[in-house]
């Protein structure tokens, strides 16, 4: 329903110096129409080019300071709200690769009064403004 709304690809932008990137960062929305304690995502899957990067390379700021996926398990106290944009952080040397490319989202999410898991994805062509 609200997938074309994970990614916000005007705020793509690399992390790190600007000569050597080491990563790159990107504004995503919530695709359920609640907000939802962070231990209730699942997975948050970001894929280049229909290439997925791991995992570990994965972080998450809803604006309270950035988590790895696993630590999102664990952070009870913390939510994601609907309509509010979060920082998605991915290790990846030298950046998002320049030109046009596919950059996709997907996020899983355990609802509690679903008996199975809520999945939204969203994917766009982007290229980092220069």
């Amino acid at each position: 329903m609200f997938d074309k709304y994970l990614i916000d690809a005007a705020t793509l932008r690399n992390t790190g110096p600007a000569d050597a990137p080491t990563g790159f960062a990107f504004e995503a929305r919530l695709g359920y129409y609640r907000g939802l304690g962070l231990s209730m995502v699942e997975k948050l899957d970001v894929s280049i080019d229909g290439a997925a990067l791991p995992r570990e390379a994965v972080r998450f700021d809803e604006g309270k300071g950035p988590l790895s996926l696993d630590e999102m398990e664990v952070a009870y106290d913390r939510r994601w709200p609907f309509g509010a944009p979060a920082t998605i952080l991915v290790d990846h040397a030298g950046g998002f690769p320049e030109g046009e490319h596919e950059l996709s989202l997907l996020q899983q999410l355990r609802v509690s009064y679903l008996p199975f898991p809520s999945v939204n994805s969203d994917a766009k062509r982007v290229s980092l403004a220069g």
